[in-house]
């Protein structure tokens, strides 16, 4: 069981990192311009001075004034059930943010408002990987209720979404720029998962062995 886990987790990366890297050779050939520009135009009709602030708050959960407090709240909780977890992810979100930067310089394209390295979201790709991870956890967990892992789930994924259409309402990111911050923030977080679940399952060999 817990090697078609694995073999499936390899899968899913393998299959984001490829949507990623066409995805970046289809925005580098001009090929999206048509789905980013209306979707900009969109977003733009559904402005409001009012929502502006509201924005600009729920953006920040996805840059460093909201992920140090999310990422350290995350290590103390996973300390008394999932310590393996809270070890390592603090260097898998420093990990996010080596990746996103060489994803940036690769890719060096403008935001639409024309300040540089848009491409891909890193509010995204941090947000995917960090309650990506946390949703994961959730799902496997055996003892919550399954009602309230679902909710749980929920509100990550609803956070991500929200901070994902602040990027586009506040004309810091294109509709790809966000699509690519999705595939590589998932191929990252799946990889990850499948490296710590191959090294638990060696170290729990391990002790079988010499018991």
């Amino acid at each position: 069981m817990r090697s078609r886990k694995t073999r499936i987790l390899l899968s899913g990366a393998v299959v984001s990192l490829v949507g990623y890297f066409a995805l970046a050779v289809l925005v580098a050939e001009q090929a999206l311009i048509v789905w980013d520009e209306g979707t900009r135009a969109w977003v733009r009709l559904l402005r409001h001075e009012a929502l502006t602030l509201p924005m600009q708050i729920i953006t920040r959960v996805g840059d460093a004034y909201g992920l140090v407090p999310l990422i350290l709240a995350a290590v103390v909780v996973l300390w008394r059930t999932h310590r393996r977890w809270a070890v390592a992810l603090p260097v898998l979100m420093a990990g996010v943010g080596a990746t996103e930067r060489l994803a940036k310089w690769a890719a060096d394209r403008p935001r639409p408002d024309d300040t540089p390295w848009g491409f891909p979201s890193g509010h995204v790709l941090s947000l995917v990987v960090l309650l990506g991870l946390i949703v994961y956890l959730i799902l496997t967990a055996s003892k919550p209720r399954r009602l309230w892992r679902i909710a749980a789930s929920a509100a990550c994924l609803s956070v991500i979404v929200a901070v994902a259409f602040t990027r586009l309402y506040l004309d810091r990111h294109w509709l790809t720029d966000v699509g690519a911050g999705l595939a590589i923030g998932l191929a990252y977080l799946l990889l990850a998962i499948w490296v710590v679940e191959v090294v638990a399952t060696r170290a729990a060999a391990g002790r079988a062995r010499r018991s």
